[in-house]
């Protein structure tokens, strides 16, 4: 891997690159959660079972996680820009093509592909991120571009309306146009962070043999390291609770408290999203200024948010009053944005800076087939009769176990 030398980024095009992939964000995630808010169309349209529609989303999230770490070491080995514009592109055109399937089996196959392509950007993103800001800026610029992924799955929930008004199709039709067109922008735009001198240097030294690695030897190095594996283990619980939420919310709330499909589809986005935008501030703002006294900050903010939040997912499920279960999904949702915005921070701490897209590309991996798996269950078991609200309960006690098993990690001193 060749580095260039040349002096630092000023702080504005700093800010800048948060901007222009806080976009990005919002399009990965709107595209890939029109479908949960445009449940009963397409069911009707393709006359699917629940668990038929919950396999669109299992295939997608299987495909997005299986190619996480090749995205993941794409990104680390020939530069983020590339690997971005590349996954914007071509998740926009599936986006597009999403509106013009005939068959259930060719959609299976748009969100296979799409699955694919989106797993190349969230590593390389939260990569390029990490590259540009350091120390006592890290967290909340992760926590700003992660508000991008809140608004594409708040303004995803419009979908049941989009599809009220003028029928699903359009929705993807207009979303995956307009993807294309930013993805051909951002090749003008967008700029790979440029090492200095210090950092060449650095690459240089002759004890820096993990340049010359493989994906296989990475990945193998990485699960070597016992403070990864407990970030694994999160990780799956995480993908396991946000699928969950992500694939069924709108559906659970529809239902159990007997809301039109439009006002489901946005309440089961919108109240999250409040509430992580409240938290992605919050969380890399105070994590930012307590990593200057106690290097830990980032892993105490992801377990003190989720000690106080999951009960809050509990206590939604649990709940008959949609204004309990509002105030419930909004604090929840705060300890979401708290975890958002800190933990790629805290995967810097804990592995080489020069392999965190892949690290990070591995943990999605298992997470998101896991979680993918689960939102399948999730439909095997609604078709048994089993409540999400059940569910929704046992993933709050799980989320509280996974939190505090952070604490067993081990933190260096790096930013």
């Amino acid at each position: 891997m060749q580095t260039r030398i040349t002096k630092p980024a000023g702080s504005f095009y700093q800010w800048a690159i948060v901007g222009i992939l806080w976009i990005v964000a919002f399009l990965n995630y709107f595209d890939r959660n029109l479908i949960t808010s445009m449940r009963d169309p397409i069911v009707s349209d393709f006359k699917l079972t629940d668990a038929q529609f919950g396999l669109l989303t299992t295939v997608f999230l299987i495909s997005y996680g299986i190619l996480s770490p090749l995205g993941g070491y794409l990104a680390d080995k020939y530069g983020r820009k590339s690997i971005i514009v590349f996954s914007v592109c071509i998740w926009s055109a599936v986006t597009l093509w999403t509106g013009f399937v005939t068959s259930f089996h060719e959609m299976l196959i748009a969100r296979v592909i799409m699955g694919i392509s989106e797993a190349c950007y969230i590593p390389a993103g939260l990569a390029m991120i990490a590259d540009y800001h350091k120390g006592k800026t890290r967290s909340f610029a992760t926590g700003l571009h992660m508000s991008g992924l809140y608004a594409g799955q708040a303004l995803g929930g419009v979908g049941g309306y989009i599809s009220m008004l003028w029928g699903w199709r359009y929705g993807f039709q207009m979303i995956g146009l307009f993807g294309v067109v930013y993805g051909i922008i951002l090749i003008y735009f967008l700029q790979d962070k440029k090492h200095s001198t210090t950092e060449v240097l650095q690459a240089e030294l002759p004890d820096s043999k993990e340049e010359r690695l493989n994906l296989f030897q990475t990945v193998k190095m990485l699960v070597s390291e016992s403070s990864f594996l407990v970030l694994l283990f999160y990780f799956c619980i995480l993908g396991v609770v946000n699928w969950m939420i992500y694939g069924w919310l709108p559906t659970f709330l529809k239902e159990h408290f007997v809301l039109d499909l439009g006002k489901a589809g946005l309440s089961a986005t919108g109240y999250i999203q409040i509430g992580s935008f409240l938290g992605v501030v919050l969380g890399g703002i105070l994590a930012d200024r307590w990593f200057r006294t106690n290097k830990r900050s980032r892993l105490y903010m992801v377990i003190i948010g989720f000690t106080l939040g999951a009960p809050f997912l509990f206590l939604m499920a649990s709940t008959h009053v949609f204004g309990i279960a509002i105030i419930a999904m909004i604090v929840y949702g705060i300890a979401r944005g708290i975890n958002d915005s800190n933990l790629m921070p805290i995967l810097c701490q804990v592995i080489d800076e020069r392999y965190i897209a892949t690290g990070y590309g591995f943990l999605n991996f298992l997470s998101t087939i896991i979680g993918g798996l689960m939102v399948y269950v999730g439909g095997m078991l609604m078709d048994a009769n089993i409540s999400l609200a059940i569910i929704y309960q046992v993933s709050a006690i799980l989320m509280i176990i996974a939190a505090w098993s952070l604490l067993r990690i081990r933190i260096g001193k790096k930013a």
